[in-house]
């Protein structure tokens, strides 16, 4: 214990800026894997064959492939290609990917929970297709899915740890407690630090998404 207190007196403002980075890097990623997954899950849904079997590859790869090996691709691969990325958008990127294609698979199991006869209810009405994704479909969807995406986004968060395997100027929690580690005997304090704030992080993203679960449930 007194370990982490010394640790946290010396190093408690550098905690603190990893702290800001991890939650800098979860809630961009987030933001734009959703956008993503919510245009790949429409696009899906229109009638064109060739268009579904593409993004339904997209999402199968995105979802099984290790968001290391991703990044690592577009790290080191992507540049014999002449396409460069800065590091810390390469790790927006790569988690972004891997979640728009969990956003897309929850967001077609959520479209499923949608009784038919609304859609059919709409099209009578002489609603357009979009107009009935948009305005009965997704917003009942979403409202489903809740759970899921919460648990994406806790796992996204944890998944910010893959930018210590690249040179970023900052430092996220992962990284802060590898160069501690490197540079001092506080390994196991570094750690102990490191894992509470991830706890935290994640208790604080579970409660806000049961929170809004229960608000969304009632208008279902």
């Amino acid at each position: 214990m007194d370990g982490v207190l010394r640790l946290l007196a010396e190093h408690g403002p550098a905690f603190g800026q990893a702290l800001l980075l991890t939650w800098k890097l979860t809630a961009m990623s987030f933001a734009a894997g959703f956008v993503l997954g919510v245009v790949v899950t429409v696009a899906r849904l229109l009638p064109l064959a060739p268009l579904r079997f593409v993004l339904t590859a997209y999402v199968e790869i995105f979802r099984n492939i290790p968001s290391v090996a991703l990044l690592i691709f577009i790290v080191f691969a992507l540049p014999d290609l002449q396409v460069l990325i800065d590091y810390e958008p390469s790790v927006v990127l790569t988690l972004a990917l891997v979640c728009s294609a969990f956003t897309a698979d929850y967001l077609r199991t959520g479209i499923n929970t949608v009784a038919s006869g609304q859609i059919d209810a709409a099209r009578s009405l002489g609603m357009s297709p979009l107009v009935v994704i948009f305005s009965i479909v997704l917003p009942q969807a979403l409202r489903s899915v809740v759970q899921p995406m919460t648990s994406l986004l806790i796992a996204l968060m944890l998944s910010t740890a893959l930018a210590s395997q690249v040179p970023m100027p900052g430092r996220e929690l992962t990284a802060l407690v590898a160069k501690l580690a490197n540079d001092s005997a506080v390994g196991i304090a570094a750690f102990a630090i490191a894992a509470a704030l991830y706890l935290v992080s994640g208790l604080l993203i579970a409660w806000a998404g049961a929170t809004l679960d229960r608000k969304v449930r009632i208008l279902r």
